[in-house]
């Protein structure tokens, strides 16, 4: 007669702590990767072109851009780790947005390596003049503002995922930044790059970021579409938020 294992209660405790400790393990592992891989990428792309560590929007940039970026994963990691898994998924299943994807990622390539270039060579001081102090500073305090607008927008929406796609149990939310516009991401995501050649020091570089302004444009167009299909209530929530993404104006 074969023995049968018995199982107590402290047991079954250890390996309910157990399965729910592993998968937030390696989240940890993937959210430190990320953030070193994104930190290591944001150094290359302003440090690198500009030649020179002597660089201090450069610094001021990477400091406003990435410690909000960590505490939001700090935050989201104890409260919130299901959204965290939803932004680090990069594979899109709408044809339209993989092809969108595919061509933004050399525009936006190319767009940060421009203001430490400019930088470096003077294109745009000897053309326009140098960038004033004060209009770099104001900048800077807008690129912080987007991030942490961004955090905002998460902490209101937890299914704002980094792909598109509606997920079960999903609801429309209509309150927080979404009272606004229809896409407060987006829209935080524009300040960020209408100021980063500005608080970078290049107007060069202006209208290469401009150009990214259409990438979101085109994405939440799409974005759009895949809602009003897939998720109830977006209609009707449209109705009511008018602007997709610049209040009173679009």
């Amino acid at each position: 007669m074969k023995s049968q294992s018995l199982h107590s209660p402290v047991d079954d405790a250890k390996n309910h702590i157990l399965n729910s400790v592993a998968p937030k393990t390696r989240l940890l592992a993937r959210l430190v990767a990320t953030f070193l891989l994104l930190s290591l990428l944001t150094v290359g792309v302003i440090f690198l072109p500009a030649g020179s560590w002597r660089y201090w929007q450069g610094w001021v940039y990477l400091t406003i851009f990435l410690l909000p970026l960590l505490g939001g994963y700090i935050y989201f990691y104890k409260h919130d780790p299901q959204l965290l898994e939803r932004r680090l998924r990069h594979r899109e299943s709408v044809p339209e947005q993989k092809l969108l994807m595919r061509w933004s990622k050399p525009l936006f390539l190319a767009a940060f390596l421009l203001p430490g270039l400019d930088v470096r060579y003077g294109w745009s001081r000897r053309s326009l003049g140098a960038t004033p102090l004060a209009l770099m500073i104001f900048s800077q305090a807008m690129i912080l503002a987007g991030m942490l607008g961004a955090v905002w927008v998460l902490h209101v929406n937890r299914f704002a995922a980094r792909t598109i796609q509606v997920e079960a149990g999903q609801q429309v939310i209509s309150t927080g930044p979404y009272r606004f516009v229809r896409h407060p991401l987006y829209a935080f995501s524009s300040v960020l790059c209408f100021f980063t050649p500005l608080a970078l020091g290049s107007y060069l570089a202006l209208p290469a970021f401009m150009l990214l302004l259409l990438f979101y444009a085109l994405r939440l167009l799409n974005e759009e579409k895949v809602l009003r299909k897939q998720l109830p209530g977006y209609t009707e929530y449209c109705l009511h938020t008018r602007f997709r993404l610049i209040p009173y104006l679009w």
